[in-house]
């Protein structure tokens, strides 16, 4: 018979994954018998635990909210999850900060030894996003694990780095990519691996998503401080496709819109009033072709500002558009 503690938590642990669960089928998910289910579940009412018992033809029971918060249960998975959410909420805008950090040192308080390793080395720094720019990227708990715990030794990484499109595993022929780990990052809705290629002596972004760690991992390093000294400020620069968290192309127009229509949608960009009507909206872009574009999605007559460089922009990407009308087939309707 298993010990009745373990088998308490273990109970425990399946009445917080869904909301209902028949008596019979939790006697088979812990290998005991239903009378066995029975006397435990009087056990966890005794500790203060709030489980109604459901009828039925099944008959089973369901864990409540109730007015105390007993003590928590967490599994691997759920430990990666909640170190993630509360590391990664300083860019949420909600103004909890504070208390996500007090929140991630109580929880780190009661774990086991061996997930508080786990969630120690799970340092997660997050770079905000403008307004439409999120994506989402499906990132195995293991690889994050994985890479933080090789930042954490500072030993080289070596990892087979896939295409886009591919999976990591499909790049195992190639010679593995070595580095000096640096830092976990979200941004946009992605996940990357902030590090010093060895190869290419230089600092790289690669997607967590591509990255398939090789055992063995290589020999300790000193690190090295990123460009500038600040993580998320040098992450921003290098999505932004600059070497300094600026654009590399920055041009302003006015637009014949009210300010209030265009604040939702100017990212990080900046809006000035020009009476009730109209705005002046300064924005920067990887390309002058594609800040010529941007602007051109809010389908209203407009006056470019400046620079030179974006007037030939909106010029080249006219051209263009009228090119691609001309060479289109008929509409049939």
């Amino acid at each position: 018979m298993s010990n009745t503690t373990t088998r308490l938590l273990n109970l425990l642990s399946l009445l917080q994954t869904q909301r209902d669960w028949p008596g019979s089928l939790l006697a088979s998910r812990l290998s005991v018998s239903d009378r066995t289910v029975r006397r435990d579940i009087d056990r966890l009412r005794e500790m203060g635990y709030s489980i109604q018992a459901t009828m039925g033809p099944d008959g089973g029971y369901r864990l409540q909210a109730g007015s105390e918060l007993p003590p928590l249960l967490f599994d691997d998975d759920q430990t990666v999850a909640v170190a993630v959410a509360l590391q990664t909420v300083s860019v949420s805008g909600v103004g909890i900060e504070d208390g996500a950090i007090r929140a991630l040192a109580t929880i780190r308080q009661v774990m086991p030894s061996r997930l508080r390793h786990r969630l120690d080395s799970l340092d997660v720094i997050s770079v905000a996003a403008a307004p439409g720019e999120a994506e989402r990227m499906n990132v195995s708990a293991e690889i994050l694990i994985s890479l933080a715990r090789t930042i954490r030794a500072t030993e080289v990484l070596r990892f087979d780095y896939a295409p886009r499109g591919e999976s990591a595993a499909d790049d195992a022929l190639r010679p593995p990519r070595r580095v000096e780990p640096h830092h976990i990052v979200t941004a946009r809705g992605r996940w990357y691996l902030v590090a010093w290629d060895l190869e290419r002596e230089d600092w790289r972004l690669f997607s967590a998503d591509r990255i398939s760690p090789r055992t063995p991992t290589g020999p300790r390093f000193t690190p090295r401080a990123v460009p500038g000294g600040v993580v998320n400020e040098f992450v921003s620069a290098r999505l932004k496709g600059s070497d300094v968290n600026e654009w590399p192309c920055r041009g302003a127009v006015i637009l014949h819109l009210p300010a209030r229509e265009v604040l939702p949608f100017a990212g990080d960009g900046t809006v000035r009033a020009l009476g009730d009507d109209r705005c002046i909206l300064e924005a920067g872009s990887w390309s002058w072709g594609s800040l010529a574009a941007a602007y051109g999605r809010f389908e209203v007559p407009m006056e470019v500002v400046g620079p030179a460089e974006l007037i030939e922009a909106f010029a080249t990407v006219s051209r263009r558009f009228a090119d691609t009308a001309r060479s289109a087939p008929t509409a049939r309707l």
